[in-house]
């Protein structure tokens, strides 16, 4: 399966940060339409993407080891088909790991959370430890668990500018979630999101 090249993020925009911060609330009650293949490439740059020539990215990182690997789990994104894929930050792109709608085996791993598929999107964080406690020891975890929380909050934040939404997901079972998306041994689910229009009441 070929590499998708996303479009290229945008960079500007007339929603000030001040403006996100106020307004961001998770959002669990998603109306189920589809969000652009746009929307999901500035969502992906927000979590990971490059930010320069340094290869500096949009979260801080211990040692800038960047050990976290994003996984989407698309289900209603135009222009790209229902499947799992790995967001790859140099290059800006995705690599094609599954086919196949996999919300709803996503929120039955996650206890059971069943608001979760009507997300037209979830974003997986992961990481491969040994990528910071090489350098830092037993240290290198929690800048680890620090790191997806830098991370995390970047999406909340473009979720606002884009007039879209988001919730964070901690409880699964990580068994069921690394088969689920065909991951590497070294590889650990660590948060789940869940994106797109939030519903209308």
């Amino acid at each position: 399966m070929e590499t998708i090249h996303l479009p290229q993020p945008r960079l500007d925009s007339n929603f000030s940060v001040e403006r996100a911060l106020q307004q961001r609330r998770s959002v669990r009650d998603f109306s189920g339409a589809a969000i652009t293949r746009d929307e999901m490439g500035q969502f992906l740059w927000s979590a990971q993407g490059i930010t320069g020539p340094d290869g500096l990215r949009t979260a801080p990182s211990a040692g800038a080891l960047y050990p976290l690997e994003i996984m989407l789990v698309a289900g209603k994104v135009t222009g790209l088909a229902p499947g799992v894929y790995s967001y790859a930050p140099v290059g800006h792109a995705l690599r094609p790991i599954a086919a196949g709608d996999r919300r709803a085996g996503l929120a039955q791993a996650a206890l059971n959370q069943q608001w979760m598929q009507t997300a037209p999107a979830v974003i997986v964080f992961c990481a491969v430890g040994k990528r910071t406690t090489q350098k830092y020891g037993s240290r290198g975890l929690p800048y680890i668990y620090i790191e997806v929380g830098h991370a995390a909050q970047n999406v909340f934040l473009q979720a606002q500018a884009l007039g879209l939404g988001a919730a964070v997901v901690g409880a699964f079972e990580e068994t069921q979630v690394a088969l689920l998306l065909q991951l590497p041994k070294d590889q650990r689910p660590l948060y789940l999101m869940p994106v797109g229009k939030p519903a209308l009441h």
